[in-house]
């Protein structure tokens, strides 16, 4: 069984035929699903669907992109939110310098705010980075030092010297369809070494569709093929992968364990 440990099922591209879209994913392989959200606004709907769903869960948290939208959101609304049962996670949230669609204090900041309720109620960090890596680690240590937390980086484009930071502060790492790219050659080296215990597989639906779907909706299905490139990368069977993945996000996402 597969875990597509990021995907954002109330997107275009998927909300339409959701129902569907599930059904082909459970029948290749994949057996849980967690739904991410990007803007308050989405948190009842992404909590709806894991209601609905019992092999999906949900995330709440606010995308940098959009943190100028949300600089009045305090700890607390995320606190309130995160209790739900089904919410697994707080994000994704972190920092990207590429667009600059927020101002980049306000996205440290919220960043932070996000970090402070990952610290206190356990859940996992889902983050985002993008030309983003000296501050994106250096807030991290920062805030390690203040208190550890459990976190991941989704959709990891990053240098292996980031990798390597991120590592030694005990986060995981989510690879995405990104890696099946021919022009991602440092990133597959990276995903061939990657611990055992630290390597999750994702997919960003509706986005970054693996070969050999480039140019399509991407779907949750998808992650399958993500899983078997990254398998072949390591030497080891697709079913092997799975299973480390799989107990890789059990580990990490207790609550959903639970």
């Amino acid at each position: 069984m597969l875990i597509d440990s990021h995907c954002h099922l109330e997107y275009k591209g998927l909300v339409e035929d959701q129902a569907a879209m599930l059904d082909r994913a459970r029948a290749a392989g994949v057996g849980g699903f967690l739904s991410i959200s990007t803007r308050q606004r989405e948190w009842a709907q992404v909590i709806a669907t894991a209601e609905r769903e019992p092999d999906v869960w949900a995330s709440v948290g606010i995308h940098p992109h959009e943190a100028d939208g949300h600089a009045d959101l305090g700890e607390a609304a995320l606190l309130e939110a995160a209790a739900h049962p089904r919410v697994i996670a707080i994000g994704e949230t972190g920092l990207d310098y590429y667009y600059d669609h927020s101002d980049r204090a306000m996205q440290q900041a919220l960043f932070r705010r996000h970090i402070a309720v990952s610290r206190e109620t356990g859940l996992p960090l889902i983050i985002h980075t993008r030309d983003a890596e000296a501050d994106t680690a250096a807030i991290l240590t920062e805030e390690m030092a203040q208190g550890a937390f459990p976190a991941l980086i989704h959709c990891f484009t990053a240098s292996a010297d980031f990798g390597r930071k991120m590592l030694d502060l005990g986060l995981t790492i989510s690879l995405s369809g990104i890696v099946t790219f021919k022009n991602a050659k440092d990133l597959q080296a990276i995903a061939a070494e990657l611990p055992d215990d630290r390597i999750l597989v994702e997919t960003d639906a509706p986005f970054l569709a693996p070969v050999p779907h480039r140019g399509r909706v991407c779907e949750p299905a998808f992650v399958a093929d993500t899983a078997r490139f990254v398998a072949g990368l390591r030497g080891v069977s697709l079913d092997h992968l799975a299973e480390v993945t799989t107990r890789n996000f059990r580990a990490l996402f207790t609550k959903a364990a639970a």
